[in-house]
């Protein structure tokens, strides 16, 4: 149809806008041919007319439908231009925060300016393997295309990065580069990406620097190709580099900075090392001083200097070299400081003694007076003669400028070339992809030869990439046989050609250079005349005569012709370099070195490096004249060669383009401006990319996809069988014009604007389906609705006659009933009214009768109780007279008794002065005196019971009573200082004055005490009933506060039980965690191990086929041979002398990869030590407290004491029996063995280790058991002599009160004594207690101190290592590394001599216990009478059922067990085992093997069958790993073997399951539980192994059957798609559908079945393979657009539908594997809910628990309407729904990791199978065994 009829009513149209670019607006009218204005109206509401060219009449452009808007890639819109490709753009970043976009063979990359998690490891393995067009468009993807071309072309590839400052070239190409490390899979090898990587800091620090526009912007364009084997792995890379910004070290604009290096320098200027340099503030250099912005926010300069030196030493770069960079690049700011001091017009000096020149000469190893004199003069060299004429100071500064830019720029060569050597390989290259991080076309206000330099570059790249894109479409016409007419484009050749061609710009610079006196005027003007008038594209300013204009592919540019010649000249005075060359300092001439050599182009100007191999293979062999005249050419001229160099490389490969977008100039993330986007856009080549498309037909569609979309439109007789001819018969009829479309081989080519039409025609018709479908329907609701209201209404009719005809004989009813009840009740009334007035009368006389009687009873009452109170009280008042009478006497008796005391008292002062005088003055002592005595009474009662146990004691006391009364002698002595000291009495006796006032102030305290007791006893008693009622109150609250009580402890149950669950779901988790921590760390062990083995391998075919050149050294050696691996003897043997085979060093060049390992590995012993340190930290703490408990507690129980002491003799004991063993077996292996049999990773080694391990747990267990033992013996013998303790604990306490008792002083002495021997032995024994805990405390100390010094020591040789070259540092790490192996190895043989000694003593101990149990069945048999012997086999019932030939074991011969795993194991076909025998049975002959070496003893037997079984299996695992059923069926039999190890072992948790015949049969001899773990180990790798081989089978079938297959045809219809052809959604031939996964769950079902598997273990492999199902469909479905829409979330619930019934036929729904759809479940479910008011957000919250945010705001963000009718999710909506869920704790990772793998247990299954019934087919060939 023609365009102008597109232009109707309502459509959507673009208009050019001054702010926004483009604006959107819509059309009020139907336009008509001959219209001048076109009415609009724009999205803000307002109208406006829109005046068209009167000379063009173009119409505005079209808007494309809305479900094309966000597409993946730009060629799948239908209209195809400026304004839809902006907007497209500025969508998918804005809204769906989406920075990649594909544009035809371009991908786009919008700079975020914030960090995005879309670039981590699992993003990586997501992308890896993938179709370019099958996922979302990312960097990866570019670079897995790449990749896979390389691969499968076999030609080399090329990825081009360009785009200006700060639009994120740099990261760009460095996560290319970190795609293809991780991708190429060469980490375990020399690790040459992470030398690949390591570069970009270096380079970046001495090529990067911040400008007004990124403050890391790349000031040089590089090349980096990396190098792959055959096997397309990393080996190499190589580094080229154009147009260094030199430049930029002598001067910087404002607010910019020099390179980074230079501030990192003076970051770093306070490191001791660093002090020779003698730097400073960045802002005292003139150099890095200018731009007045020396610190860049956030960026630690300090920090990056030490990244960028340990990125050196990655690299090789040794510290000496280092320190040589630095004292360069040092130099190089001194000299910026250097002033020179004018002497007149045309001659200048420098200062004497100047202090920047005098530093500079220093660190540059040059004399001061000559450098100061050639930085002043300079040599004029005529024909004759040679002058030496001073330079003004202008001319001395640019001289010293221009030294410091070349000195520079050689640095930065020397680097460079040094980089490119450090990542050489000396491999094979075969195939490369190169990385071309370029600068992009640049414009400003000033520009000069640095920005020619680059558009001219840009040129010619634009001109490749549109002869490429150019070529594309070529070939696709082509291909599919389309008529191939010639599209115009814009070809820049032209432009080219006035730069680059004869007499162009740059041979007219180069010639201008030439001339004595040429200037930048005088070639200013030659331009002019040559070009003016005369080239279209070569323009002259108005207002300038020192500028001109060149019309560039992306816009005019103006060039400031100043300055033009003298950096084309690059000059520098060769007398300042032939001083630096004289340097001492040896690394300065080697920076000069290429002024005498070759024809590098990059000597003098850094502006690009010819490759190493190209500069190799073209030696130089020119006279000096010929090396001089190559010298000076010009940079122009060099950047002109390595360009073309660069372009012939990129047309020799397949490129592949990246452009870079800078959405802003404020590094504002996610802002977009449209005026910046489109100058980027246009001058990057997207838009001609879009142009090219345009005029041609950029809209394609394979036949099945186009039938599939518009089959809406076709009637059923247009429908044919040949989808083709159905597709051309529709498109005849629905485009008129055939120009629009053509019809290719396998593809529909539109016209643009042709899909939005067929969009259009194909919304009308479903529009129209829709509305006749919903007049239809609503037809029929209202029918519906009208018979439904008529029925009801009859029946309400029908209710409502029947109510009122039931209400009538209601009211009948009840008028009769009224009647009766009428009659009944008056009858009632007046019999009660009766009843009642006779109960009043008979109630009124008995209550009178009763109140006369109580009356008489009352009076007759009061009388008798007067009687008695008048009794009482006459009583009281004559008790009372006498009471008065008693007390006075009393008192008059007291106050007689007082005077005669008194007078006695002075007749007593002289005569008695005791100690009863001294216990009158201490009233309060009188009462302890009286007690004490009372106590003495009654002691005495008890004396004699104690003088006769004393005189049982006399005998025992006998020897200590002579020490006894030597103390008593001394007693005695101080009971006469005693004496005398009582004489101190006598001072006390002042006081009794005292006292006596004392007294008389009590008495009459007393008195007013006694009235204040009679109002407090008032006041209690009053308080006493407050209490009462305060004490029923409490009674109530405490009623209450129990009843609380009870509902608190019954809730505390309740959470207690809760928090238990949850513990116990805790402990689950943890335990879960661990098991899996342990699976993959067997995982990985079986990893190396297979790695061992290949390269054992390796190492065997090198020995054996020796090849001259390189040699390599077992990379993994050192990692895997300290493992514990169980191999057969013959293998233990051959592994000897390709384990002590060691390469010298002189031959072979030290393994990188070693080095870095073990750097790994002393990390993770650092980490290992840090946590033992803490450990021990913890424990000390421990020891210290449990220390203060014993201080606080001194008494300590006999038993502990007891038991601590016999542990410690056991523990000496055992120590001096353990170091002796040591000795002898020291000795027995340095005689008899040799010294490689006792290597930490020799045969004998391991098996020691296994004897060590066994030995050590049994030693442990029998020491406990000894201890509890002896333990028990002390704790019955205290239990024997309680009496005794008792006595000896209380002898003191009864001495010590019988003291006061006694009058005998020797029996006093002789108490004190024994009180004072046991206190001394209590002492003695928390003393001896102490000092245990004390040297325990010690010890520990020691112990954390000798490794905190070790830790401190490793630190110290790790810091050293760093600081050495890194040849020096390999050794070191080698040597540290090699003797701490050493060291741990000589420990480790010292516990493995003690338990070799133990294991022998045990042997000889069994041994013996044999030799006994066989005497005493020969006594047995001794004792049978010979009848009994010859009558036992003449009973005919035995012969038959002689058990002895069936008791479930299979005899063999020593040698003929290789045949039996060969027969057995190695040569079994898995398929006719299962078939054909009983599931396991080679589990059960290897058991009854093993059972029958049991039964005869023989250990050396059983550990030669279990090794060789297990490494057979692995054999057969390695070899057949692939396979499916071979894997199945050994972990079926693993696991059998495993339970059957477990049933006959003899412990009673197993045999609990057995049957009585099955218990005989257990093992009687050894046990074989470490086997068993081994066993166990063996099934998780096999089950790990299993489960790799489903995901390897599983992995190409999930993505297109759960996701891009139709199960529900008609559902979702395919969009347009781009230039980047997905795959399609119908089910071809050869792609896999839902039903091909089912077949495929059956197949594995049904063979793991067969093989007779546990049921729980196939469960957790359903488990697991589910779970792989919907990882793999999530991830793709967050990457991929065009896969999250409503249709698809309804296919992918139906698919998952289709899995649960799988597993509900199965029986398998307690598995655990719907779960693990949960998560798809989930976003499949998102797809489909409403998505627009905050109740949704909520739903959705609540709804997506299994499903991280980033996962939730993904798929939203992601969503993508099909279909006109489906409605985008709000930007708004999706920022609810953060704010919802920013309090939810979950992974910020956005994809499931694809790769876990749950932890497996083997639950224990018992076989009922009995052992003697298993019968040994012939098939197996297995005759030479025999059962027993």
């Amino acid at each position: 149809m023609a365009a102008s009829e597109l232009y109707t009513k309502f459509a959507r149209v673009w208009i050019p806008d001054p702010e926004e670019v483009w604006k959107s607006a819509e059309l009020l009218k139907d336009y008509k041919p001959g219209d001048k204005v076109l009415l609009l109206q724009l999205e803000d509401g307002k109208d406006l007319e829109y005046r068209l060219d009167p000379k063009t009449k173009e119409l505005p452009h079209l808007r494309n439908p809305d479900i094309l808007v966000g597409e993946n890639d730009l060629t799948a819109l239908s209209y195809l231009h400026e304004p839809a490709v902006l907007h497209n753009l500025r969508v998918r970043f804005i809204d769906s925060k989406l920075i990649y976009t594909y544009c035809g063979i371009v991908l786009v990359a919008i700079n975020p300016y914030e960090q995005l998690p879309i670039y981590g490891e699992d993003i990586i393995n997501a992308y890896s393997g993938q179709n370019m067009g099958d996922m979302d468009p990312h960097i990866f993807a570019v670079a897995e295309e790449a990749y896979k071309q390389m691969a499968r072309d076999e030609r080399n590839q090329s990825i081009i990065v360009s785009g200006e400052s700060g639009a994120g070239k740099t990261v760009s190409a460095k996560y290319a580069m970190r795609y293809f490390a991780t991708v190429s899979g060469s980490a375990s090898e020399a690790n040459v990406e992470e030398k690949v990587l390591a570069s970009n800091p270096i380079m970046e620090s001495i090529g990067n620097a911040k400008t007004t526009r990124n403050d890391n912007s790349s000031r040089f364009g590089k090349y980096i190709e990396i190098g792959f084997d055959k096997r397309y792995r990393i080996i190499g890379a190589n580094m080229r580099t154009y147009l260094l910004e030199k430049s930029r070290v002598v001067f910087q604009a404002e607010e910019e900075r020099n390179y980074h290096i230079f501030y990192q320098l003076c970051a770093s200027a306070n490191l001791p090392e660093f002090k020779v340099l003698r730097l400073g503030d960045a802002n005292n250099f003139h150099y890095t001083n200018q731009g007045g912005s020396p610190v860049i926010e956030g960026v630690d300069d300090a920090k990056e200097m030490a990244h960028t030196r340990q990125a050196c030493t990655l690299l090789g770069i040794s510290e000496s070299y280092q320190m040589g960079i630095f004292r360069i690049l040092a130099g190089i700011l001194h000299l910026g400081n250097v002033v020179f001091m004018s002497r007149d017009s045309d001659s200048c000096t420098i200062p004497p003694k100047h202090e920047p020149l005098s530093i500079f000469c220093d660190l540059m190893g040059v004399d001061f007076e000559e450098m100061g004199h050639w930085l002043c003069h300079r040599k004029l060299a005529t024909a004759t003669e040679t002058y030496i004429k001073p330079i003004s100071k202008l001319q001395a500064t640019n001289a010293r400028d221009a030294l410091a830019k070349h000195i520079y720029a050689k640095l930065f060569n020397w680097i460079v070339d040094h980089v490119n050597q450090a990542l050489h390989s000396a491999v094979k290259q075969h195939s490369f992809i190169g990385v071309l991080d370029i600068y992009g076309f640049e414009t400003f206000e000033i520009n000069s030869f640095e920005q020619f330099c680059i558009n001219y570059a840009n040129e010619k790249l634009q001109q490749q990439f549109n002869m490429h894109v150019f070529k594309l479409e070529q070939e696709e016409y082509m291909k599919e046989q389309i008529p191939w007419t010639l599209i115009d484009f814009y070809d820049n050749q032209p432009c080219i050609n006035l730069i680059e061609s004869k007499l162009g710009i740059l041979d007219l610079l180069d010639e201008e250079c030439k001339m004595p006196k040429g200037t930048d005027d005088t070639w200013a003007q030659k331009l002019y005349n040559t070009h003016l008038n005369k080239c279209a594209l070569f323009e002259k300013p108005r207002l300038s005569n020192k500028a001109f204009i060149i019309q560039h592919f992306a816009d005019k540019v103006e060039y400031q012709c100043e300055g033009f010649l003298e950096k084309n000249k690059d000059t520098v005075f060769e007398e300042q370099i032939k001083v630096l060359k004289s340097s001492k300092f040896k690394m300065l001439p080697e920076l000069f070195q290429d002024d005498e050599k070759a024809i590098s182009p990059t000597s003098a100007t850094s502006s690009g490096r010819t490759p190493l191999t190209r500069t190799l293979s073209k030696p130089t062999k020119g006279r000096p004249g010929q090396m001089a005249k190559e010298h000076k050419k010009t940079v122009g001229h060099q950047f002109r060669n390595s360009l073309h160099l660069l372009m012939e490389t990129l047309n020799a490969t397949t490129p592949h383009y990246v452009r870079c977008i800078k959405p802003n100039d404020f590094k504002f993330p996610f802002t977009f401006d449209e005026k910046r986007a489109v100058q980027q856009l246009r001058a990057c080549g997207v838009l001609e990319t879009i142009r090219i498309s345009a005029a041609g037909f950029p809209s394609r569609w394979t036949y099945q996809e186009f039938f599939s979309r518009y089959r809406v439109l076709m009637k059923q007789k247009d429908v044919l069988s040949d989808r083709k001819q159905t597709c051309k018969n529709v498109l005849e009829k629905l485009i008129v014009d055939k120009d629009k479309y053509q019809f290719g081989k396998t593809k529909i080519f539109f016209r643009a604007g042709q899909v939005a039409y067929l969009e259009k025609l194909r919304a009308d018709k479903l529009r129209a389906a829709c509305i006749r479908i919903q007049k239809t329907i609503r037809g029929w609701l209202l029918r519906k609705k009208y018979l439904r209201m008529r029925k009801a209404a009859i029946t309400v009719q029908r209710y409502v006659r029947g109510h009122q005809a039931r209400c009538y004989a209601k009211f009948l009813r009840r008028t009769k009933a009224a009647t009766i009840i009428q009659k009944y009740w008056r009858m009632y009334v007046a019999r009660r009214r009766y009843k009642i007035t006779r109960t009043a009368t008979i109630v009124l006389q008995s209550y009178l009768r009763g109140y006369l009687a109580r009356n008489r009873y009352h009076k007759i009452l009061r009388e008798h109780k007067a009687v008695i109170i008048q009794k009482w009280v006459r009583g009281w008042l004559a008790r009372t007279y006498y009471r008065r009478s008693i007390h006075a006497i009393i008192y008059l008796q007291c106050c007689f008794r007082r005077m005669m005391a008194k007078r006695e008292l002075k007749k007593l002062k002289i005569e008695a002065r005791s100690v009863e005088r001294y216990k009158k003055l201490h009233i309060g002592m009188e009462n302890k005196i009286m007690q004490l005595q009372r106590k003495v009474d009654e002691q005495n009662k008890d004396y004699k019971c104690l003088m006769e146990k004393l005189t049982n004691l006399e005998g025992i006391y006998n020897s200590e009573t002579e020490k006894l009364r030597s103390d008593l002698e001394r007693l005695q002595l101080s009971e006469e200082e005693a004496k005398i000291a009582t004489g101190r009495v006598l001072s006390l006796q002042e006081e009794i004055a005292k006292l006596r006032k004392d007294l008389e102030q009590t008495q009459s305290e007393k008195k007013s005490i006694e009235e204040h007791a009679d109002r407090y006893k008032q006041e209690t008693e009053q308080l006493v009933s407050n209490l009462k009622e305060e004490n029923t109150l409490l009674k109530q609250e405490k009623e209450a506060l129990n009843h609380r009580i009870v509902e608190q402890a019954k809730e505390m149950t309740e959470t207690m039980e809760k928090k238990l669950v949850e513990e116990t779901k805790q402990l689950e988790l943890d335990l879960n965690d661990e098991r899996l921590r342990y699976q993959n760390l067997l995982n990985e062990f079986s990893r190396l191990e297979e790695r061992y083995d290949d390269l054992k391998e390796e190492m065997t075919l090198m020995v054996n086929v020796p090849k001259p050149g390189h040699k390599r050294t077992d990379s993994t050696h050192s990692s895997n041979e300290s493992e514990y691996t169980f191999s057969s003897e013959i293998a233990e043997t051959e592994d000897i002398p390709s384990r002590t085979e060691e390469p010298s060093e002189k031959k072979v060049p030290l393994d990188m990869s070693l080095f870095l390992k073990l750097q790994k590995r002393v990390t993770e012993l650092e980490q290992e030590k840090q946590v033992m340190q803490d450990e021990l930290d913890r424990k000390e703490e421990q020891v210290l407290r449990s220390k203060a408990k014993e201080e606080e507690r001194p008494q300590i129980r006999g038993a502990e004491l007891e038991y601590e002491s016999l542990k410690r003799q056991e523990l000496e004991s055992e120590n001096k029996k353990l170091k002796n063993e040591l000795n002898e077996l020291r000795k027995a292996l340095s005689e008899k063995s040799a010294p490689e049999v006792t290597a930490p990773g020799a045969p004998a080694y391991r098996v020691l280790m296994e004897q060590l391990t066994s030995v050590s747990e049994e030693l442990d267990v029998r020491k406990e058991e000894v201890l509890i033992l002896r333990s028990q013996l002390v704790s019955q013998k205290e239990a024997i002599q309680p009496k005794d303790d008792k006595n000896t604990m209380t002898d003191s306490t009864i001495l010590l009160e019988d003291v006061q008792k006694m009058k005998d002083k020797g029996e006093i002495a002789q108490a004190y004594i024994g009180l004072k021997e046991t206190n001394r032995l209590l002492e003695s024994q928390l003393q001896s207690q102490k000092r245990s805990h004390e040297n325990e405390a010690e010890a520990l100390r020691g112990e954390i101190q000798s490794l905190k010094e070790e830790n401190n020591r490793q630190q110290q040789l790790l810091a050293q290592n760093l600081q050495l070259p890194p040849e020096a540092r390999i050794e070191a790490s080698l040597q540290h590394e090699i003797t701490r192996l050493t060291n741990e190895n000589l420990d480790l043989m010292e516990q493995l001599e003690k338990q070799d000694k133990t294991v022998r003593k045990l042997k000889k101990q069994l041994k013996v216990f044999a030799k006994k149990i066989g005497e005493l069945e020969v006594g047995q048999m001794e004792n049978i009478s010979p009848g009994q012997i010859i009558d036992e086999p003449i009973r005919p019932v035995n012969i038959p059922r002689k058990e002895k030939d069936f008791q479930g074991m299979l005899e063999y011969k020593k040698e003929d067990e290789q045949k039996l795993v060969k027969n057995l194991i190695l040569e079994l076909k898995p398929r006719g085992v299962a078939v054909n025998l009983i599931p396991g049975l080679p589990a059960y002959i290897l058991f009854m093997c093993v059972r029958h070496a049991d039964y005869l003893n023989d250990d050396q037997k059983v550990r030669s069958l279990l090794t060789s079984t297990i490494n057979s299996i692995k054999k057969v695992l390695k070899k057949r790993g692939d396979d499916f059923e071979t894997v199945s069926f050994w972990l079926s039999n693993t696991c059998r073997f495993l339970h059957c190890l477990k049933q006959y072992s003899g412990e009673e948790g197993f045999m609990k399951h057995n049957t009585s015949r099955q218990n005989e049969h257990c093992l009687t001899n050894f046990d074989l539980a470490e086997y068993r773990q081994v066993l166990s180990d063996l099934a998780i790798q096999i089950y790990q192994q299993l489960v790799r081989v489903l995901e390897n089978i599983l992995q190409p079938m999930i993505v297109s059957g759960m996701l891009e297959h139709e199960t529900i045809q008609g559902v979702s219809g395919v969009k347009p798609t781009g230039l980047r052809k997905r795959t399609s959604s119908i089910a071809d031939e050869g792609t896999y559908t839902l039903d091909s996964i089912l077949r495929q769950l059956n197949s594995f079902h049904s063979v793991m079945c067969q093989h007779g598997m546990d049921p729980e273990l196939i469960k957790q492999v359903v488990k697991q393979m589910f779970y792989i199902v919907g990882a793999v469909t999530l991830n793709n479905l967050l990457l991929r657009k065009d896969m999250c829409s409503w249709s698809k979330g309804m296919q992918i619930r139906y698919n998952v539908s289709q899995l649960e019934e799988w597993l509900r036929d199965k029986n398998l729904m307690n598995s655990g594997a719907k779960e693990t759809l949960e998560p798809l479940i989930q976003a499949a479910q998102l797809l489909q809910v409403k998505k627009k008011t905050d109740d949704d957000a909520e739903a959705i919250c609540s709804m997506c628990n299994a499903l991280t945010t980033a996962q939730i705001v993904k798929v939203l963000n992601l969503y993508t309407p099909v279909n006109e009718f489906e409605e985008r999710v709000s930007v708004s909506f999706i920022r609810t729904i953060q704010m919802r869920l920013r309090d939810r704790k979950d992974s910020p990772q956005l994809l499931m990791d694809a790769k876990h793998i749950f932890p497996v247990t083997f639950p224990f299954n018992p076989s009922s199978l009995a052992l003697e019934t298993i019968q040994i087919p012939a098939s197996l060939g297995l005759g030479f065994i025999s059962r027993v």
